[in-house]
């Protein structure tokens, strides 16, 4: 186990930590001697190991393409690639469609109000009947909620609740546009802990005009609760949105936030999620991340599945999303 803090991880300069990288320092999770692979259907994705369908976990936005924060990393692209329910009967009417054509399962997100929530809670009753007649698993995205919404939530048969934590004020106030603190994000955990519900934080790397700047500080206080899984992320440039031309992190920063939240988590199942920059930045983040002790990783790249492959690690592949490693661990 490594002897070292997240926090002298951070310090590291670049040759320092890419030699405990290479030496596999923070591989706490190779006693475990499998890695997960996830390709929901979400984005298309092809390889010569595995492909995704688009029917069996899709992503369902309750504001349809509507968002009160428009977000300077997002502007609400990432609701475009969404299937729109407005109402809760359109909710139910379209799982009932999806359980049909073969769905497991599926996202429930949508855009934010202008508190940073996401307006879940007029759907509860119809997520508890999706629930009930079709047993349909149900993952929900659901921003920054209290303690009544998150009883609302377990009440309903949400099976996971996954929340982005933002770990730095500055960052909340000018890429989210948000009227919020950290201490709102600190609160959120606490609620859907206390709530019973199964959560999965998701860390974004990089989310300031491409620099870390937060990160940390989001891992240690997520640290102070239980969560069911962990996943980390990373800015990626979005065609069409105010920060399209900001340079990502580098994929030495993401392995670096992975490795500290490996230090940080030794026994939490922690995936590379699927927001990450593509093409050989990923063919290289994700060969990091393996390195990096992760337990799963969302539309993996070749290089990668052949990386565990070589290191004499099992090898699986699912339809759900990542979120799912807290079940298939």
């Amino acid at each position: 186990m490594v002897q070292f803090t997240p926090e002298a991880t951070w310090q590291m300069n670049t040759k320092e930590f890419s030699k405990l990288l290479q030496n596999n320092a923070f591989n706490l999770a190779s006693k475990r001697r499998r890695i997960h692979f996830y390709a929901p259907s979400f984005t298309y994705y092809k390889t010569a190991y595995f492909r995704s369908s688009d029917k069996i976990f899709p992503t369902i936005s309750v504001t349809g393409k509507g968002c009160a924060l428009k977000c300077k990393h997002c502007g609400g692209k990432v609701l475009e690639t969404m299937r729109p329910a407005k109402t809760p009967e359109e909710l139910y009417n379209l799982c009932a469609k999806l359980k049909a054509n073969g769905a497991i399962g599926c996202l429930i997100s949508g855009g934010c109000l202008p508190d940073g929530s996401v307006p879940l809670e007029k759907f509860t009753k119809a997520i508890r009947r999706v629930k009930t007649d079709f047993s349909l698993t149900i993952f929900t995205h659901v921003g920054i909620v209290n303690d009544e919404k998150a009883l609302k939530l377990r009440e309903a048969g949400v099976d996971i609740a996954l929340i982005d934590v933002i770990g730095d004020d500055e960052t909340i106030r000018e890429v989210y546009n948000l009227k919020v603190t950290v201490r709102d994000y600190e609160d959120a955990l606490r609620a859907l802990s206390q709530s019973g519900l199964f959560f999965v934080p998701h860390v974004i790397v990089g989310l300031y005009y491409g620099r870390l700047k937060g990160e940390l500080h989001a891992l240690q206080m997520i640290s102070k609760y239980k969560p069911s899984a962990l996943v980390i992320i990373a800015f990626m440039p979005i065609r069409g949105t105010m920060m399209e031309n900001v340079k990502p992190p580098e994929p030495l920063e993401i392995a670096k936030v992975l490795a500290a939240a490996r230090i940080m988590f030794p026994k939490t199942p922690i995936a590379l999620g699927c927001m990450r920059p593509k093409g050989k930045h990923r063919a290289e983040t994700d060969v990091l991340a393996v390195k990096a002790g992760v337990d799963a990783i969302a539309f993996p790249s070749e290089e990668a599945i052949k990386y565990a492959e070589a290191q004499g690690y099992g090898i699986s592949f699912s339809s759900h999303c990542c979120a799912q490693i807290h079940n298939d661990i």
